[in-house]
């Protein structure tokens, strides 16, 4: 019985060992592919996520800016032509000469 035993528990040290080992494999692998993707991914000229959330701010604040500047030219423009009399309308002159020369 004891060389059973003893079967046994080499047998399941084995597979604990090489279970083991498996696990290591598989976190160097992952390890492995994680710096092939960021190498791919970066010579793709990609920008990072807080790169990118900077710019979309930058660009919401030139909208916005924008947005206020259109509105007080409007309202600029809405008062210069308020504040503007109109021009005396001149007598529009005819192509043909005046009957008098004749």
């Amino acid at each position: 019985m004891q060389s059973q035993n003893k079967f046994f528990d080499d047998l399941s040290r084995l597979a604990t060992g090489a279970a083991g080992t498996m696990a290591g494999m598989g976190r160097e692998m992952e390890g492995r592919m994680k710096e092939r993707l960021q190498e791919f991914v970066g010579g793709m000229d990609m920008v990072s996520r807080e790169e990118f959330d900077a710019v979309k701010e930058m660009a919401a604040n030139a909208r916005a800016e924008v947005e206020a500047l259109r509105a007080r030219l409007e309202a600029l423009e809405g008062k210069a032509s308020t504040d503007a009399k109109p021009a005396p309308k001149q007598p529009k002159m005819s192509a043909s000469p005046p009957k008098d020369a004749e």
